[in-house]
């Protein structure tokens, strides 16, 4: 697809990039990560044990989300906290789960404002 700037229409770079955002939040262990980062910021033991998973599989899941840009990490002496901090990704989280009820289907959509 070729767009011209201005167009409304998402350029091949920006497709690209927008579908390996989803990519990384298709696995539902990133993406219970990432729903946790976005609250504050954790170590990747803390992380491993609210997940439920082992270090070695959270620290892989942690270096892809690193890798594309969705999680950064500061470190402090002997440990590194990881944190989602772009405002984007942590509205897309959000939403989605606004949007999934407790039971997995799909939560009806609130009443219209406008409407009477």
């Amino acid at each position: 697809m070729n767009t011209a700037p201005g167009d409304p229409f998402p350029t091949e770079p920006q497709l690209a990039a927008a579908a390996d955002t989803f990519s990384m939040l298709a696995s539902p262990a990133r993406l219970h990560l990432v729903q946790l980062m976005s609250t504050g910021r954790y170590d990747v033991g803390e992380l491993a044990r609210r997940v439920g998973l082992s270090l070695p599989t959270t620290s892989q899941h942690l270096r892809k989300l690193r890798l594309t840009g969705i999680v950064s990490a500061t470190r402090e002496g002997r440990h590194s906290y990881y944190t989602v901090e772009d405002p984007h990704v942590v509205q897309l989280v959000e939403q989605i789960f606004e949007h999934i009820a407790p039971d997995g289907s799909l939560a009806p959509d609130p009443p219209r404002k406008d409407l009477p």
